[in-house]
């Protein structure tokens, strides 16, 4: 299990956790909650922000906010 801002391009990964103190409200409306996939599509310079698919919606997050976001990541079948 690591933080989202360490997901790869591409790479898919199952919310595990939050740390709700530090994440703004329209993220968790958005669907990023435990349970749900996310997958990285795109990374600006410097890695910030970061877009992600999470179920059908798409976002970009700061990576310092993505650091209270826990992940395990999924195996490609």
């Amino acid at each position: 299990m690591f933080s989202l801002d360490q997901l790869a391009l591409g790479q898919k990964a199952l919310i595990k956790s939050i740390e709700t103190d530090f994440l703004p409200l329209k993220l968790i409306e958005m669907g990023c909650l435990p349970g749900n996939e996310i997958s990285l599509l795109y990374s600006a310079p410097f890695k910030d922000p970061l877009y992600f698919k999470i179920d059908q919606a798409h976002l970009a997050i700061r990576k310092e906010v993505a650091q209270y976001i826990m992940v395990k990541p999924l195996l490609d079948d």
